[in-house]
């Protein structure tokens, strides 16, 4: 049984003089190597906007090459997941999803790299009389066999009458598949409970910015970005019995932290990892604010 703890992503510029270390500012090749020294997986937001191509992908790989049982999570596009199943087109979603497979997923798997695969669903694509059926096409055409996927479903229709479980018709269509349906931490849907859909676990922390989420910031906030939040130990305390009921039924147990603005997700991850007593290498994230004006 292993847990991997890690973030949604490396790449921030905001990140540099609190996690990356003012030597290291401008200098991007670098910095993956540098986060590799803390953790043993990430999660590959940028597959989401554009599907990456054979270079990008080997790229990947070879920065892993002495990482041994280092992990990509890799999300998949959001043409498949925002666009055909919205526009309920299956035969355009599992186009491009085969597509996905066959130019990231595989060759991730083939080199020993590939963590989870994300269907992040549109807040867009609701519970209705035929969209179970069109997620189920597309699940079917998926290699559900092969890799650990795992769904995460953002409308409130997909809820059961309880409002925080999702409706057991889904789970049961995750389940005969072994797709995980993922635990959420974050404004809209929070899913904390594991229900056993399949023998890993994928858990997303986005922050609990509410109010940028949904209305806007307010003109003197000096938060950057909806993603501008650190969660404290009392919020992620209710999670460690969550996990670790997880140890007991799944092989694999992955999270990460979305909440990535000025390297909060970093140390709020390394943060978890303490109070589930897994063993990292240690790091203090200084995390001064940025204010506006307005504010003196």
């Amino acid at each position: 049984m292993t847990i991997l703890i890690g973030s949604s992503g490396w790449s921030y510029d905001d990140w540099e003089g609190k996690f990356y270390p003012l030597k290291l500012a401008g200098k991007k090749g670098e910095w993956f190597s540098y986060y590799a020294q803390f953790f043993q997986t990430v999660e590959i937001n940028s597959t989401f906007y554009r599907q990456p191509g054979e270079p990008q992908v080997q790229s990947w790989i070879r920065k892993c090459k002495d990482l041994p049982g280092f992990e990509y999570s890799v999300k998949v596009p959001q043409l498949v997941t925002h666009k055909a199943l919205v526009e309920a087109d299956l035969e355009r979603a599992i186009f491009w999803a085969a597509s996905f497979e066959k130019s990231c997923v595989r060759p991730l798997a083939e080199s020993g790299l590939l963590g989870g695969v994300l269907l992040q669903l549109s807040p867009y694509f609701k519970n209705d009389c035929s969209s179970l059926n069109i997620l189920k096409g597309l699940l079917d055409a998926l290699s559900h066999q092969d890799y650990d996927y795992a769904v995460e479903f953002r409308h409130k229709s997909w809820l059961d009458e309880s409002g925080k479980e999702i409706d057991p018709a889904a789970l049961e269509v995750l389940r005969e598949r072994n797709v995980a349906s993922v635990l959420i931490d974050g404004p809209g849907l929070a899913l904390n409970r594991v229900m056993n859909a399949a023998d890993h676990v994928y858990i997303r922390f986005h922050g609990r910015n509410c109010d940028i989420w949904y209305k806007g910031g307010k003109e003197d906030d000096h938060r950057l970005d909806r993603y501008d939040y650190l969660y404290c130990k009392e919020q992620l305390e209710p999670w460690v019995p969550c996990i670790s009921q997880a140890d007991l039924k799944a092989s694999k147990v992955r999270a990460y932290f979305n909440n990535h603005a000025r390297s909060k997700s970093v140390r709020n991850a390394f943060m978890l990892m303490d109070m589930l007593l897994i063993e990292h290498k240690s790091k203090e994230i200084h995390l001064q604010d940025q204010f506006t004006l307005g504010e003196f």
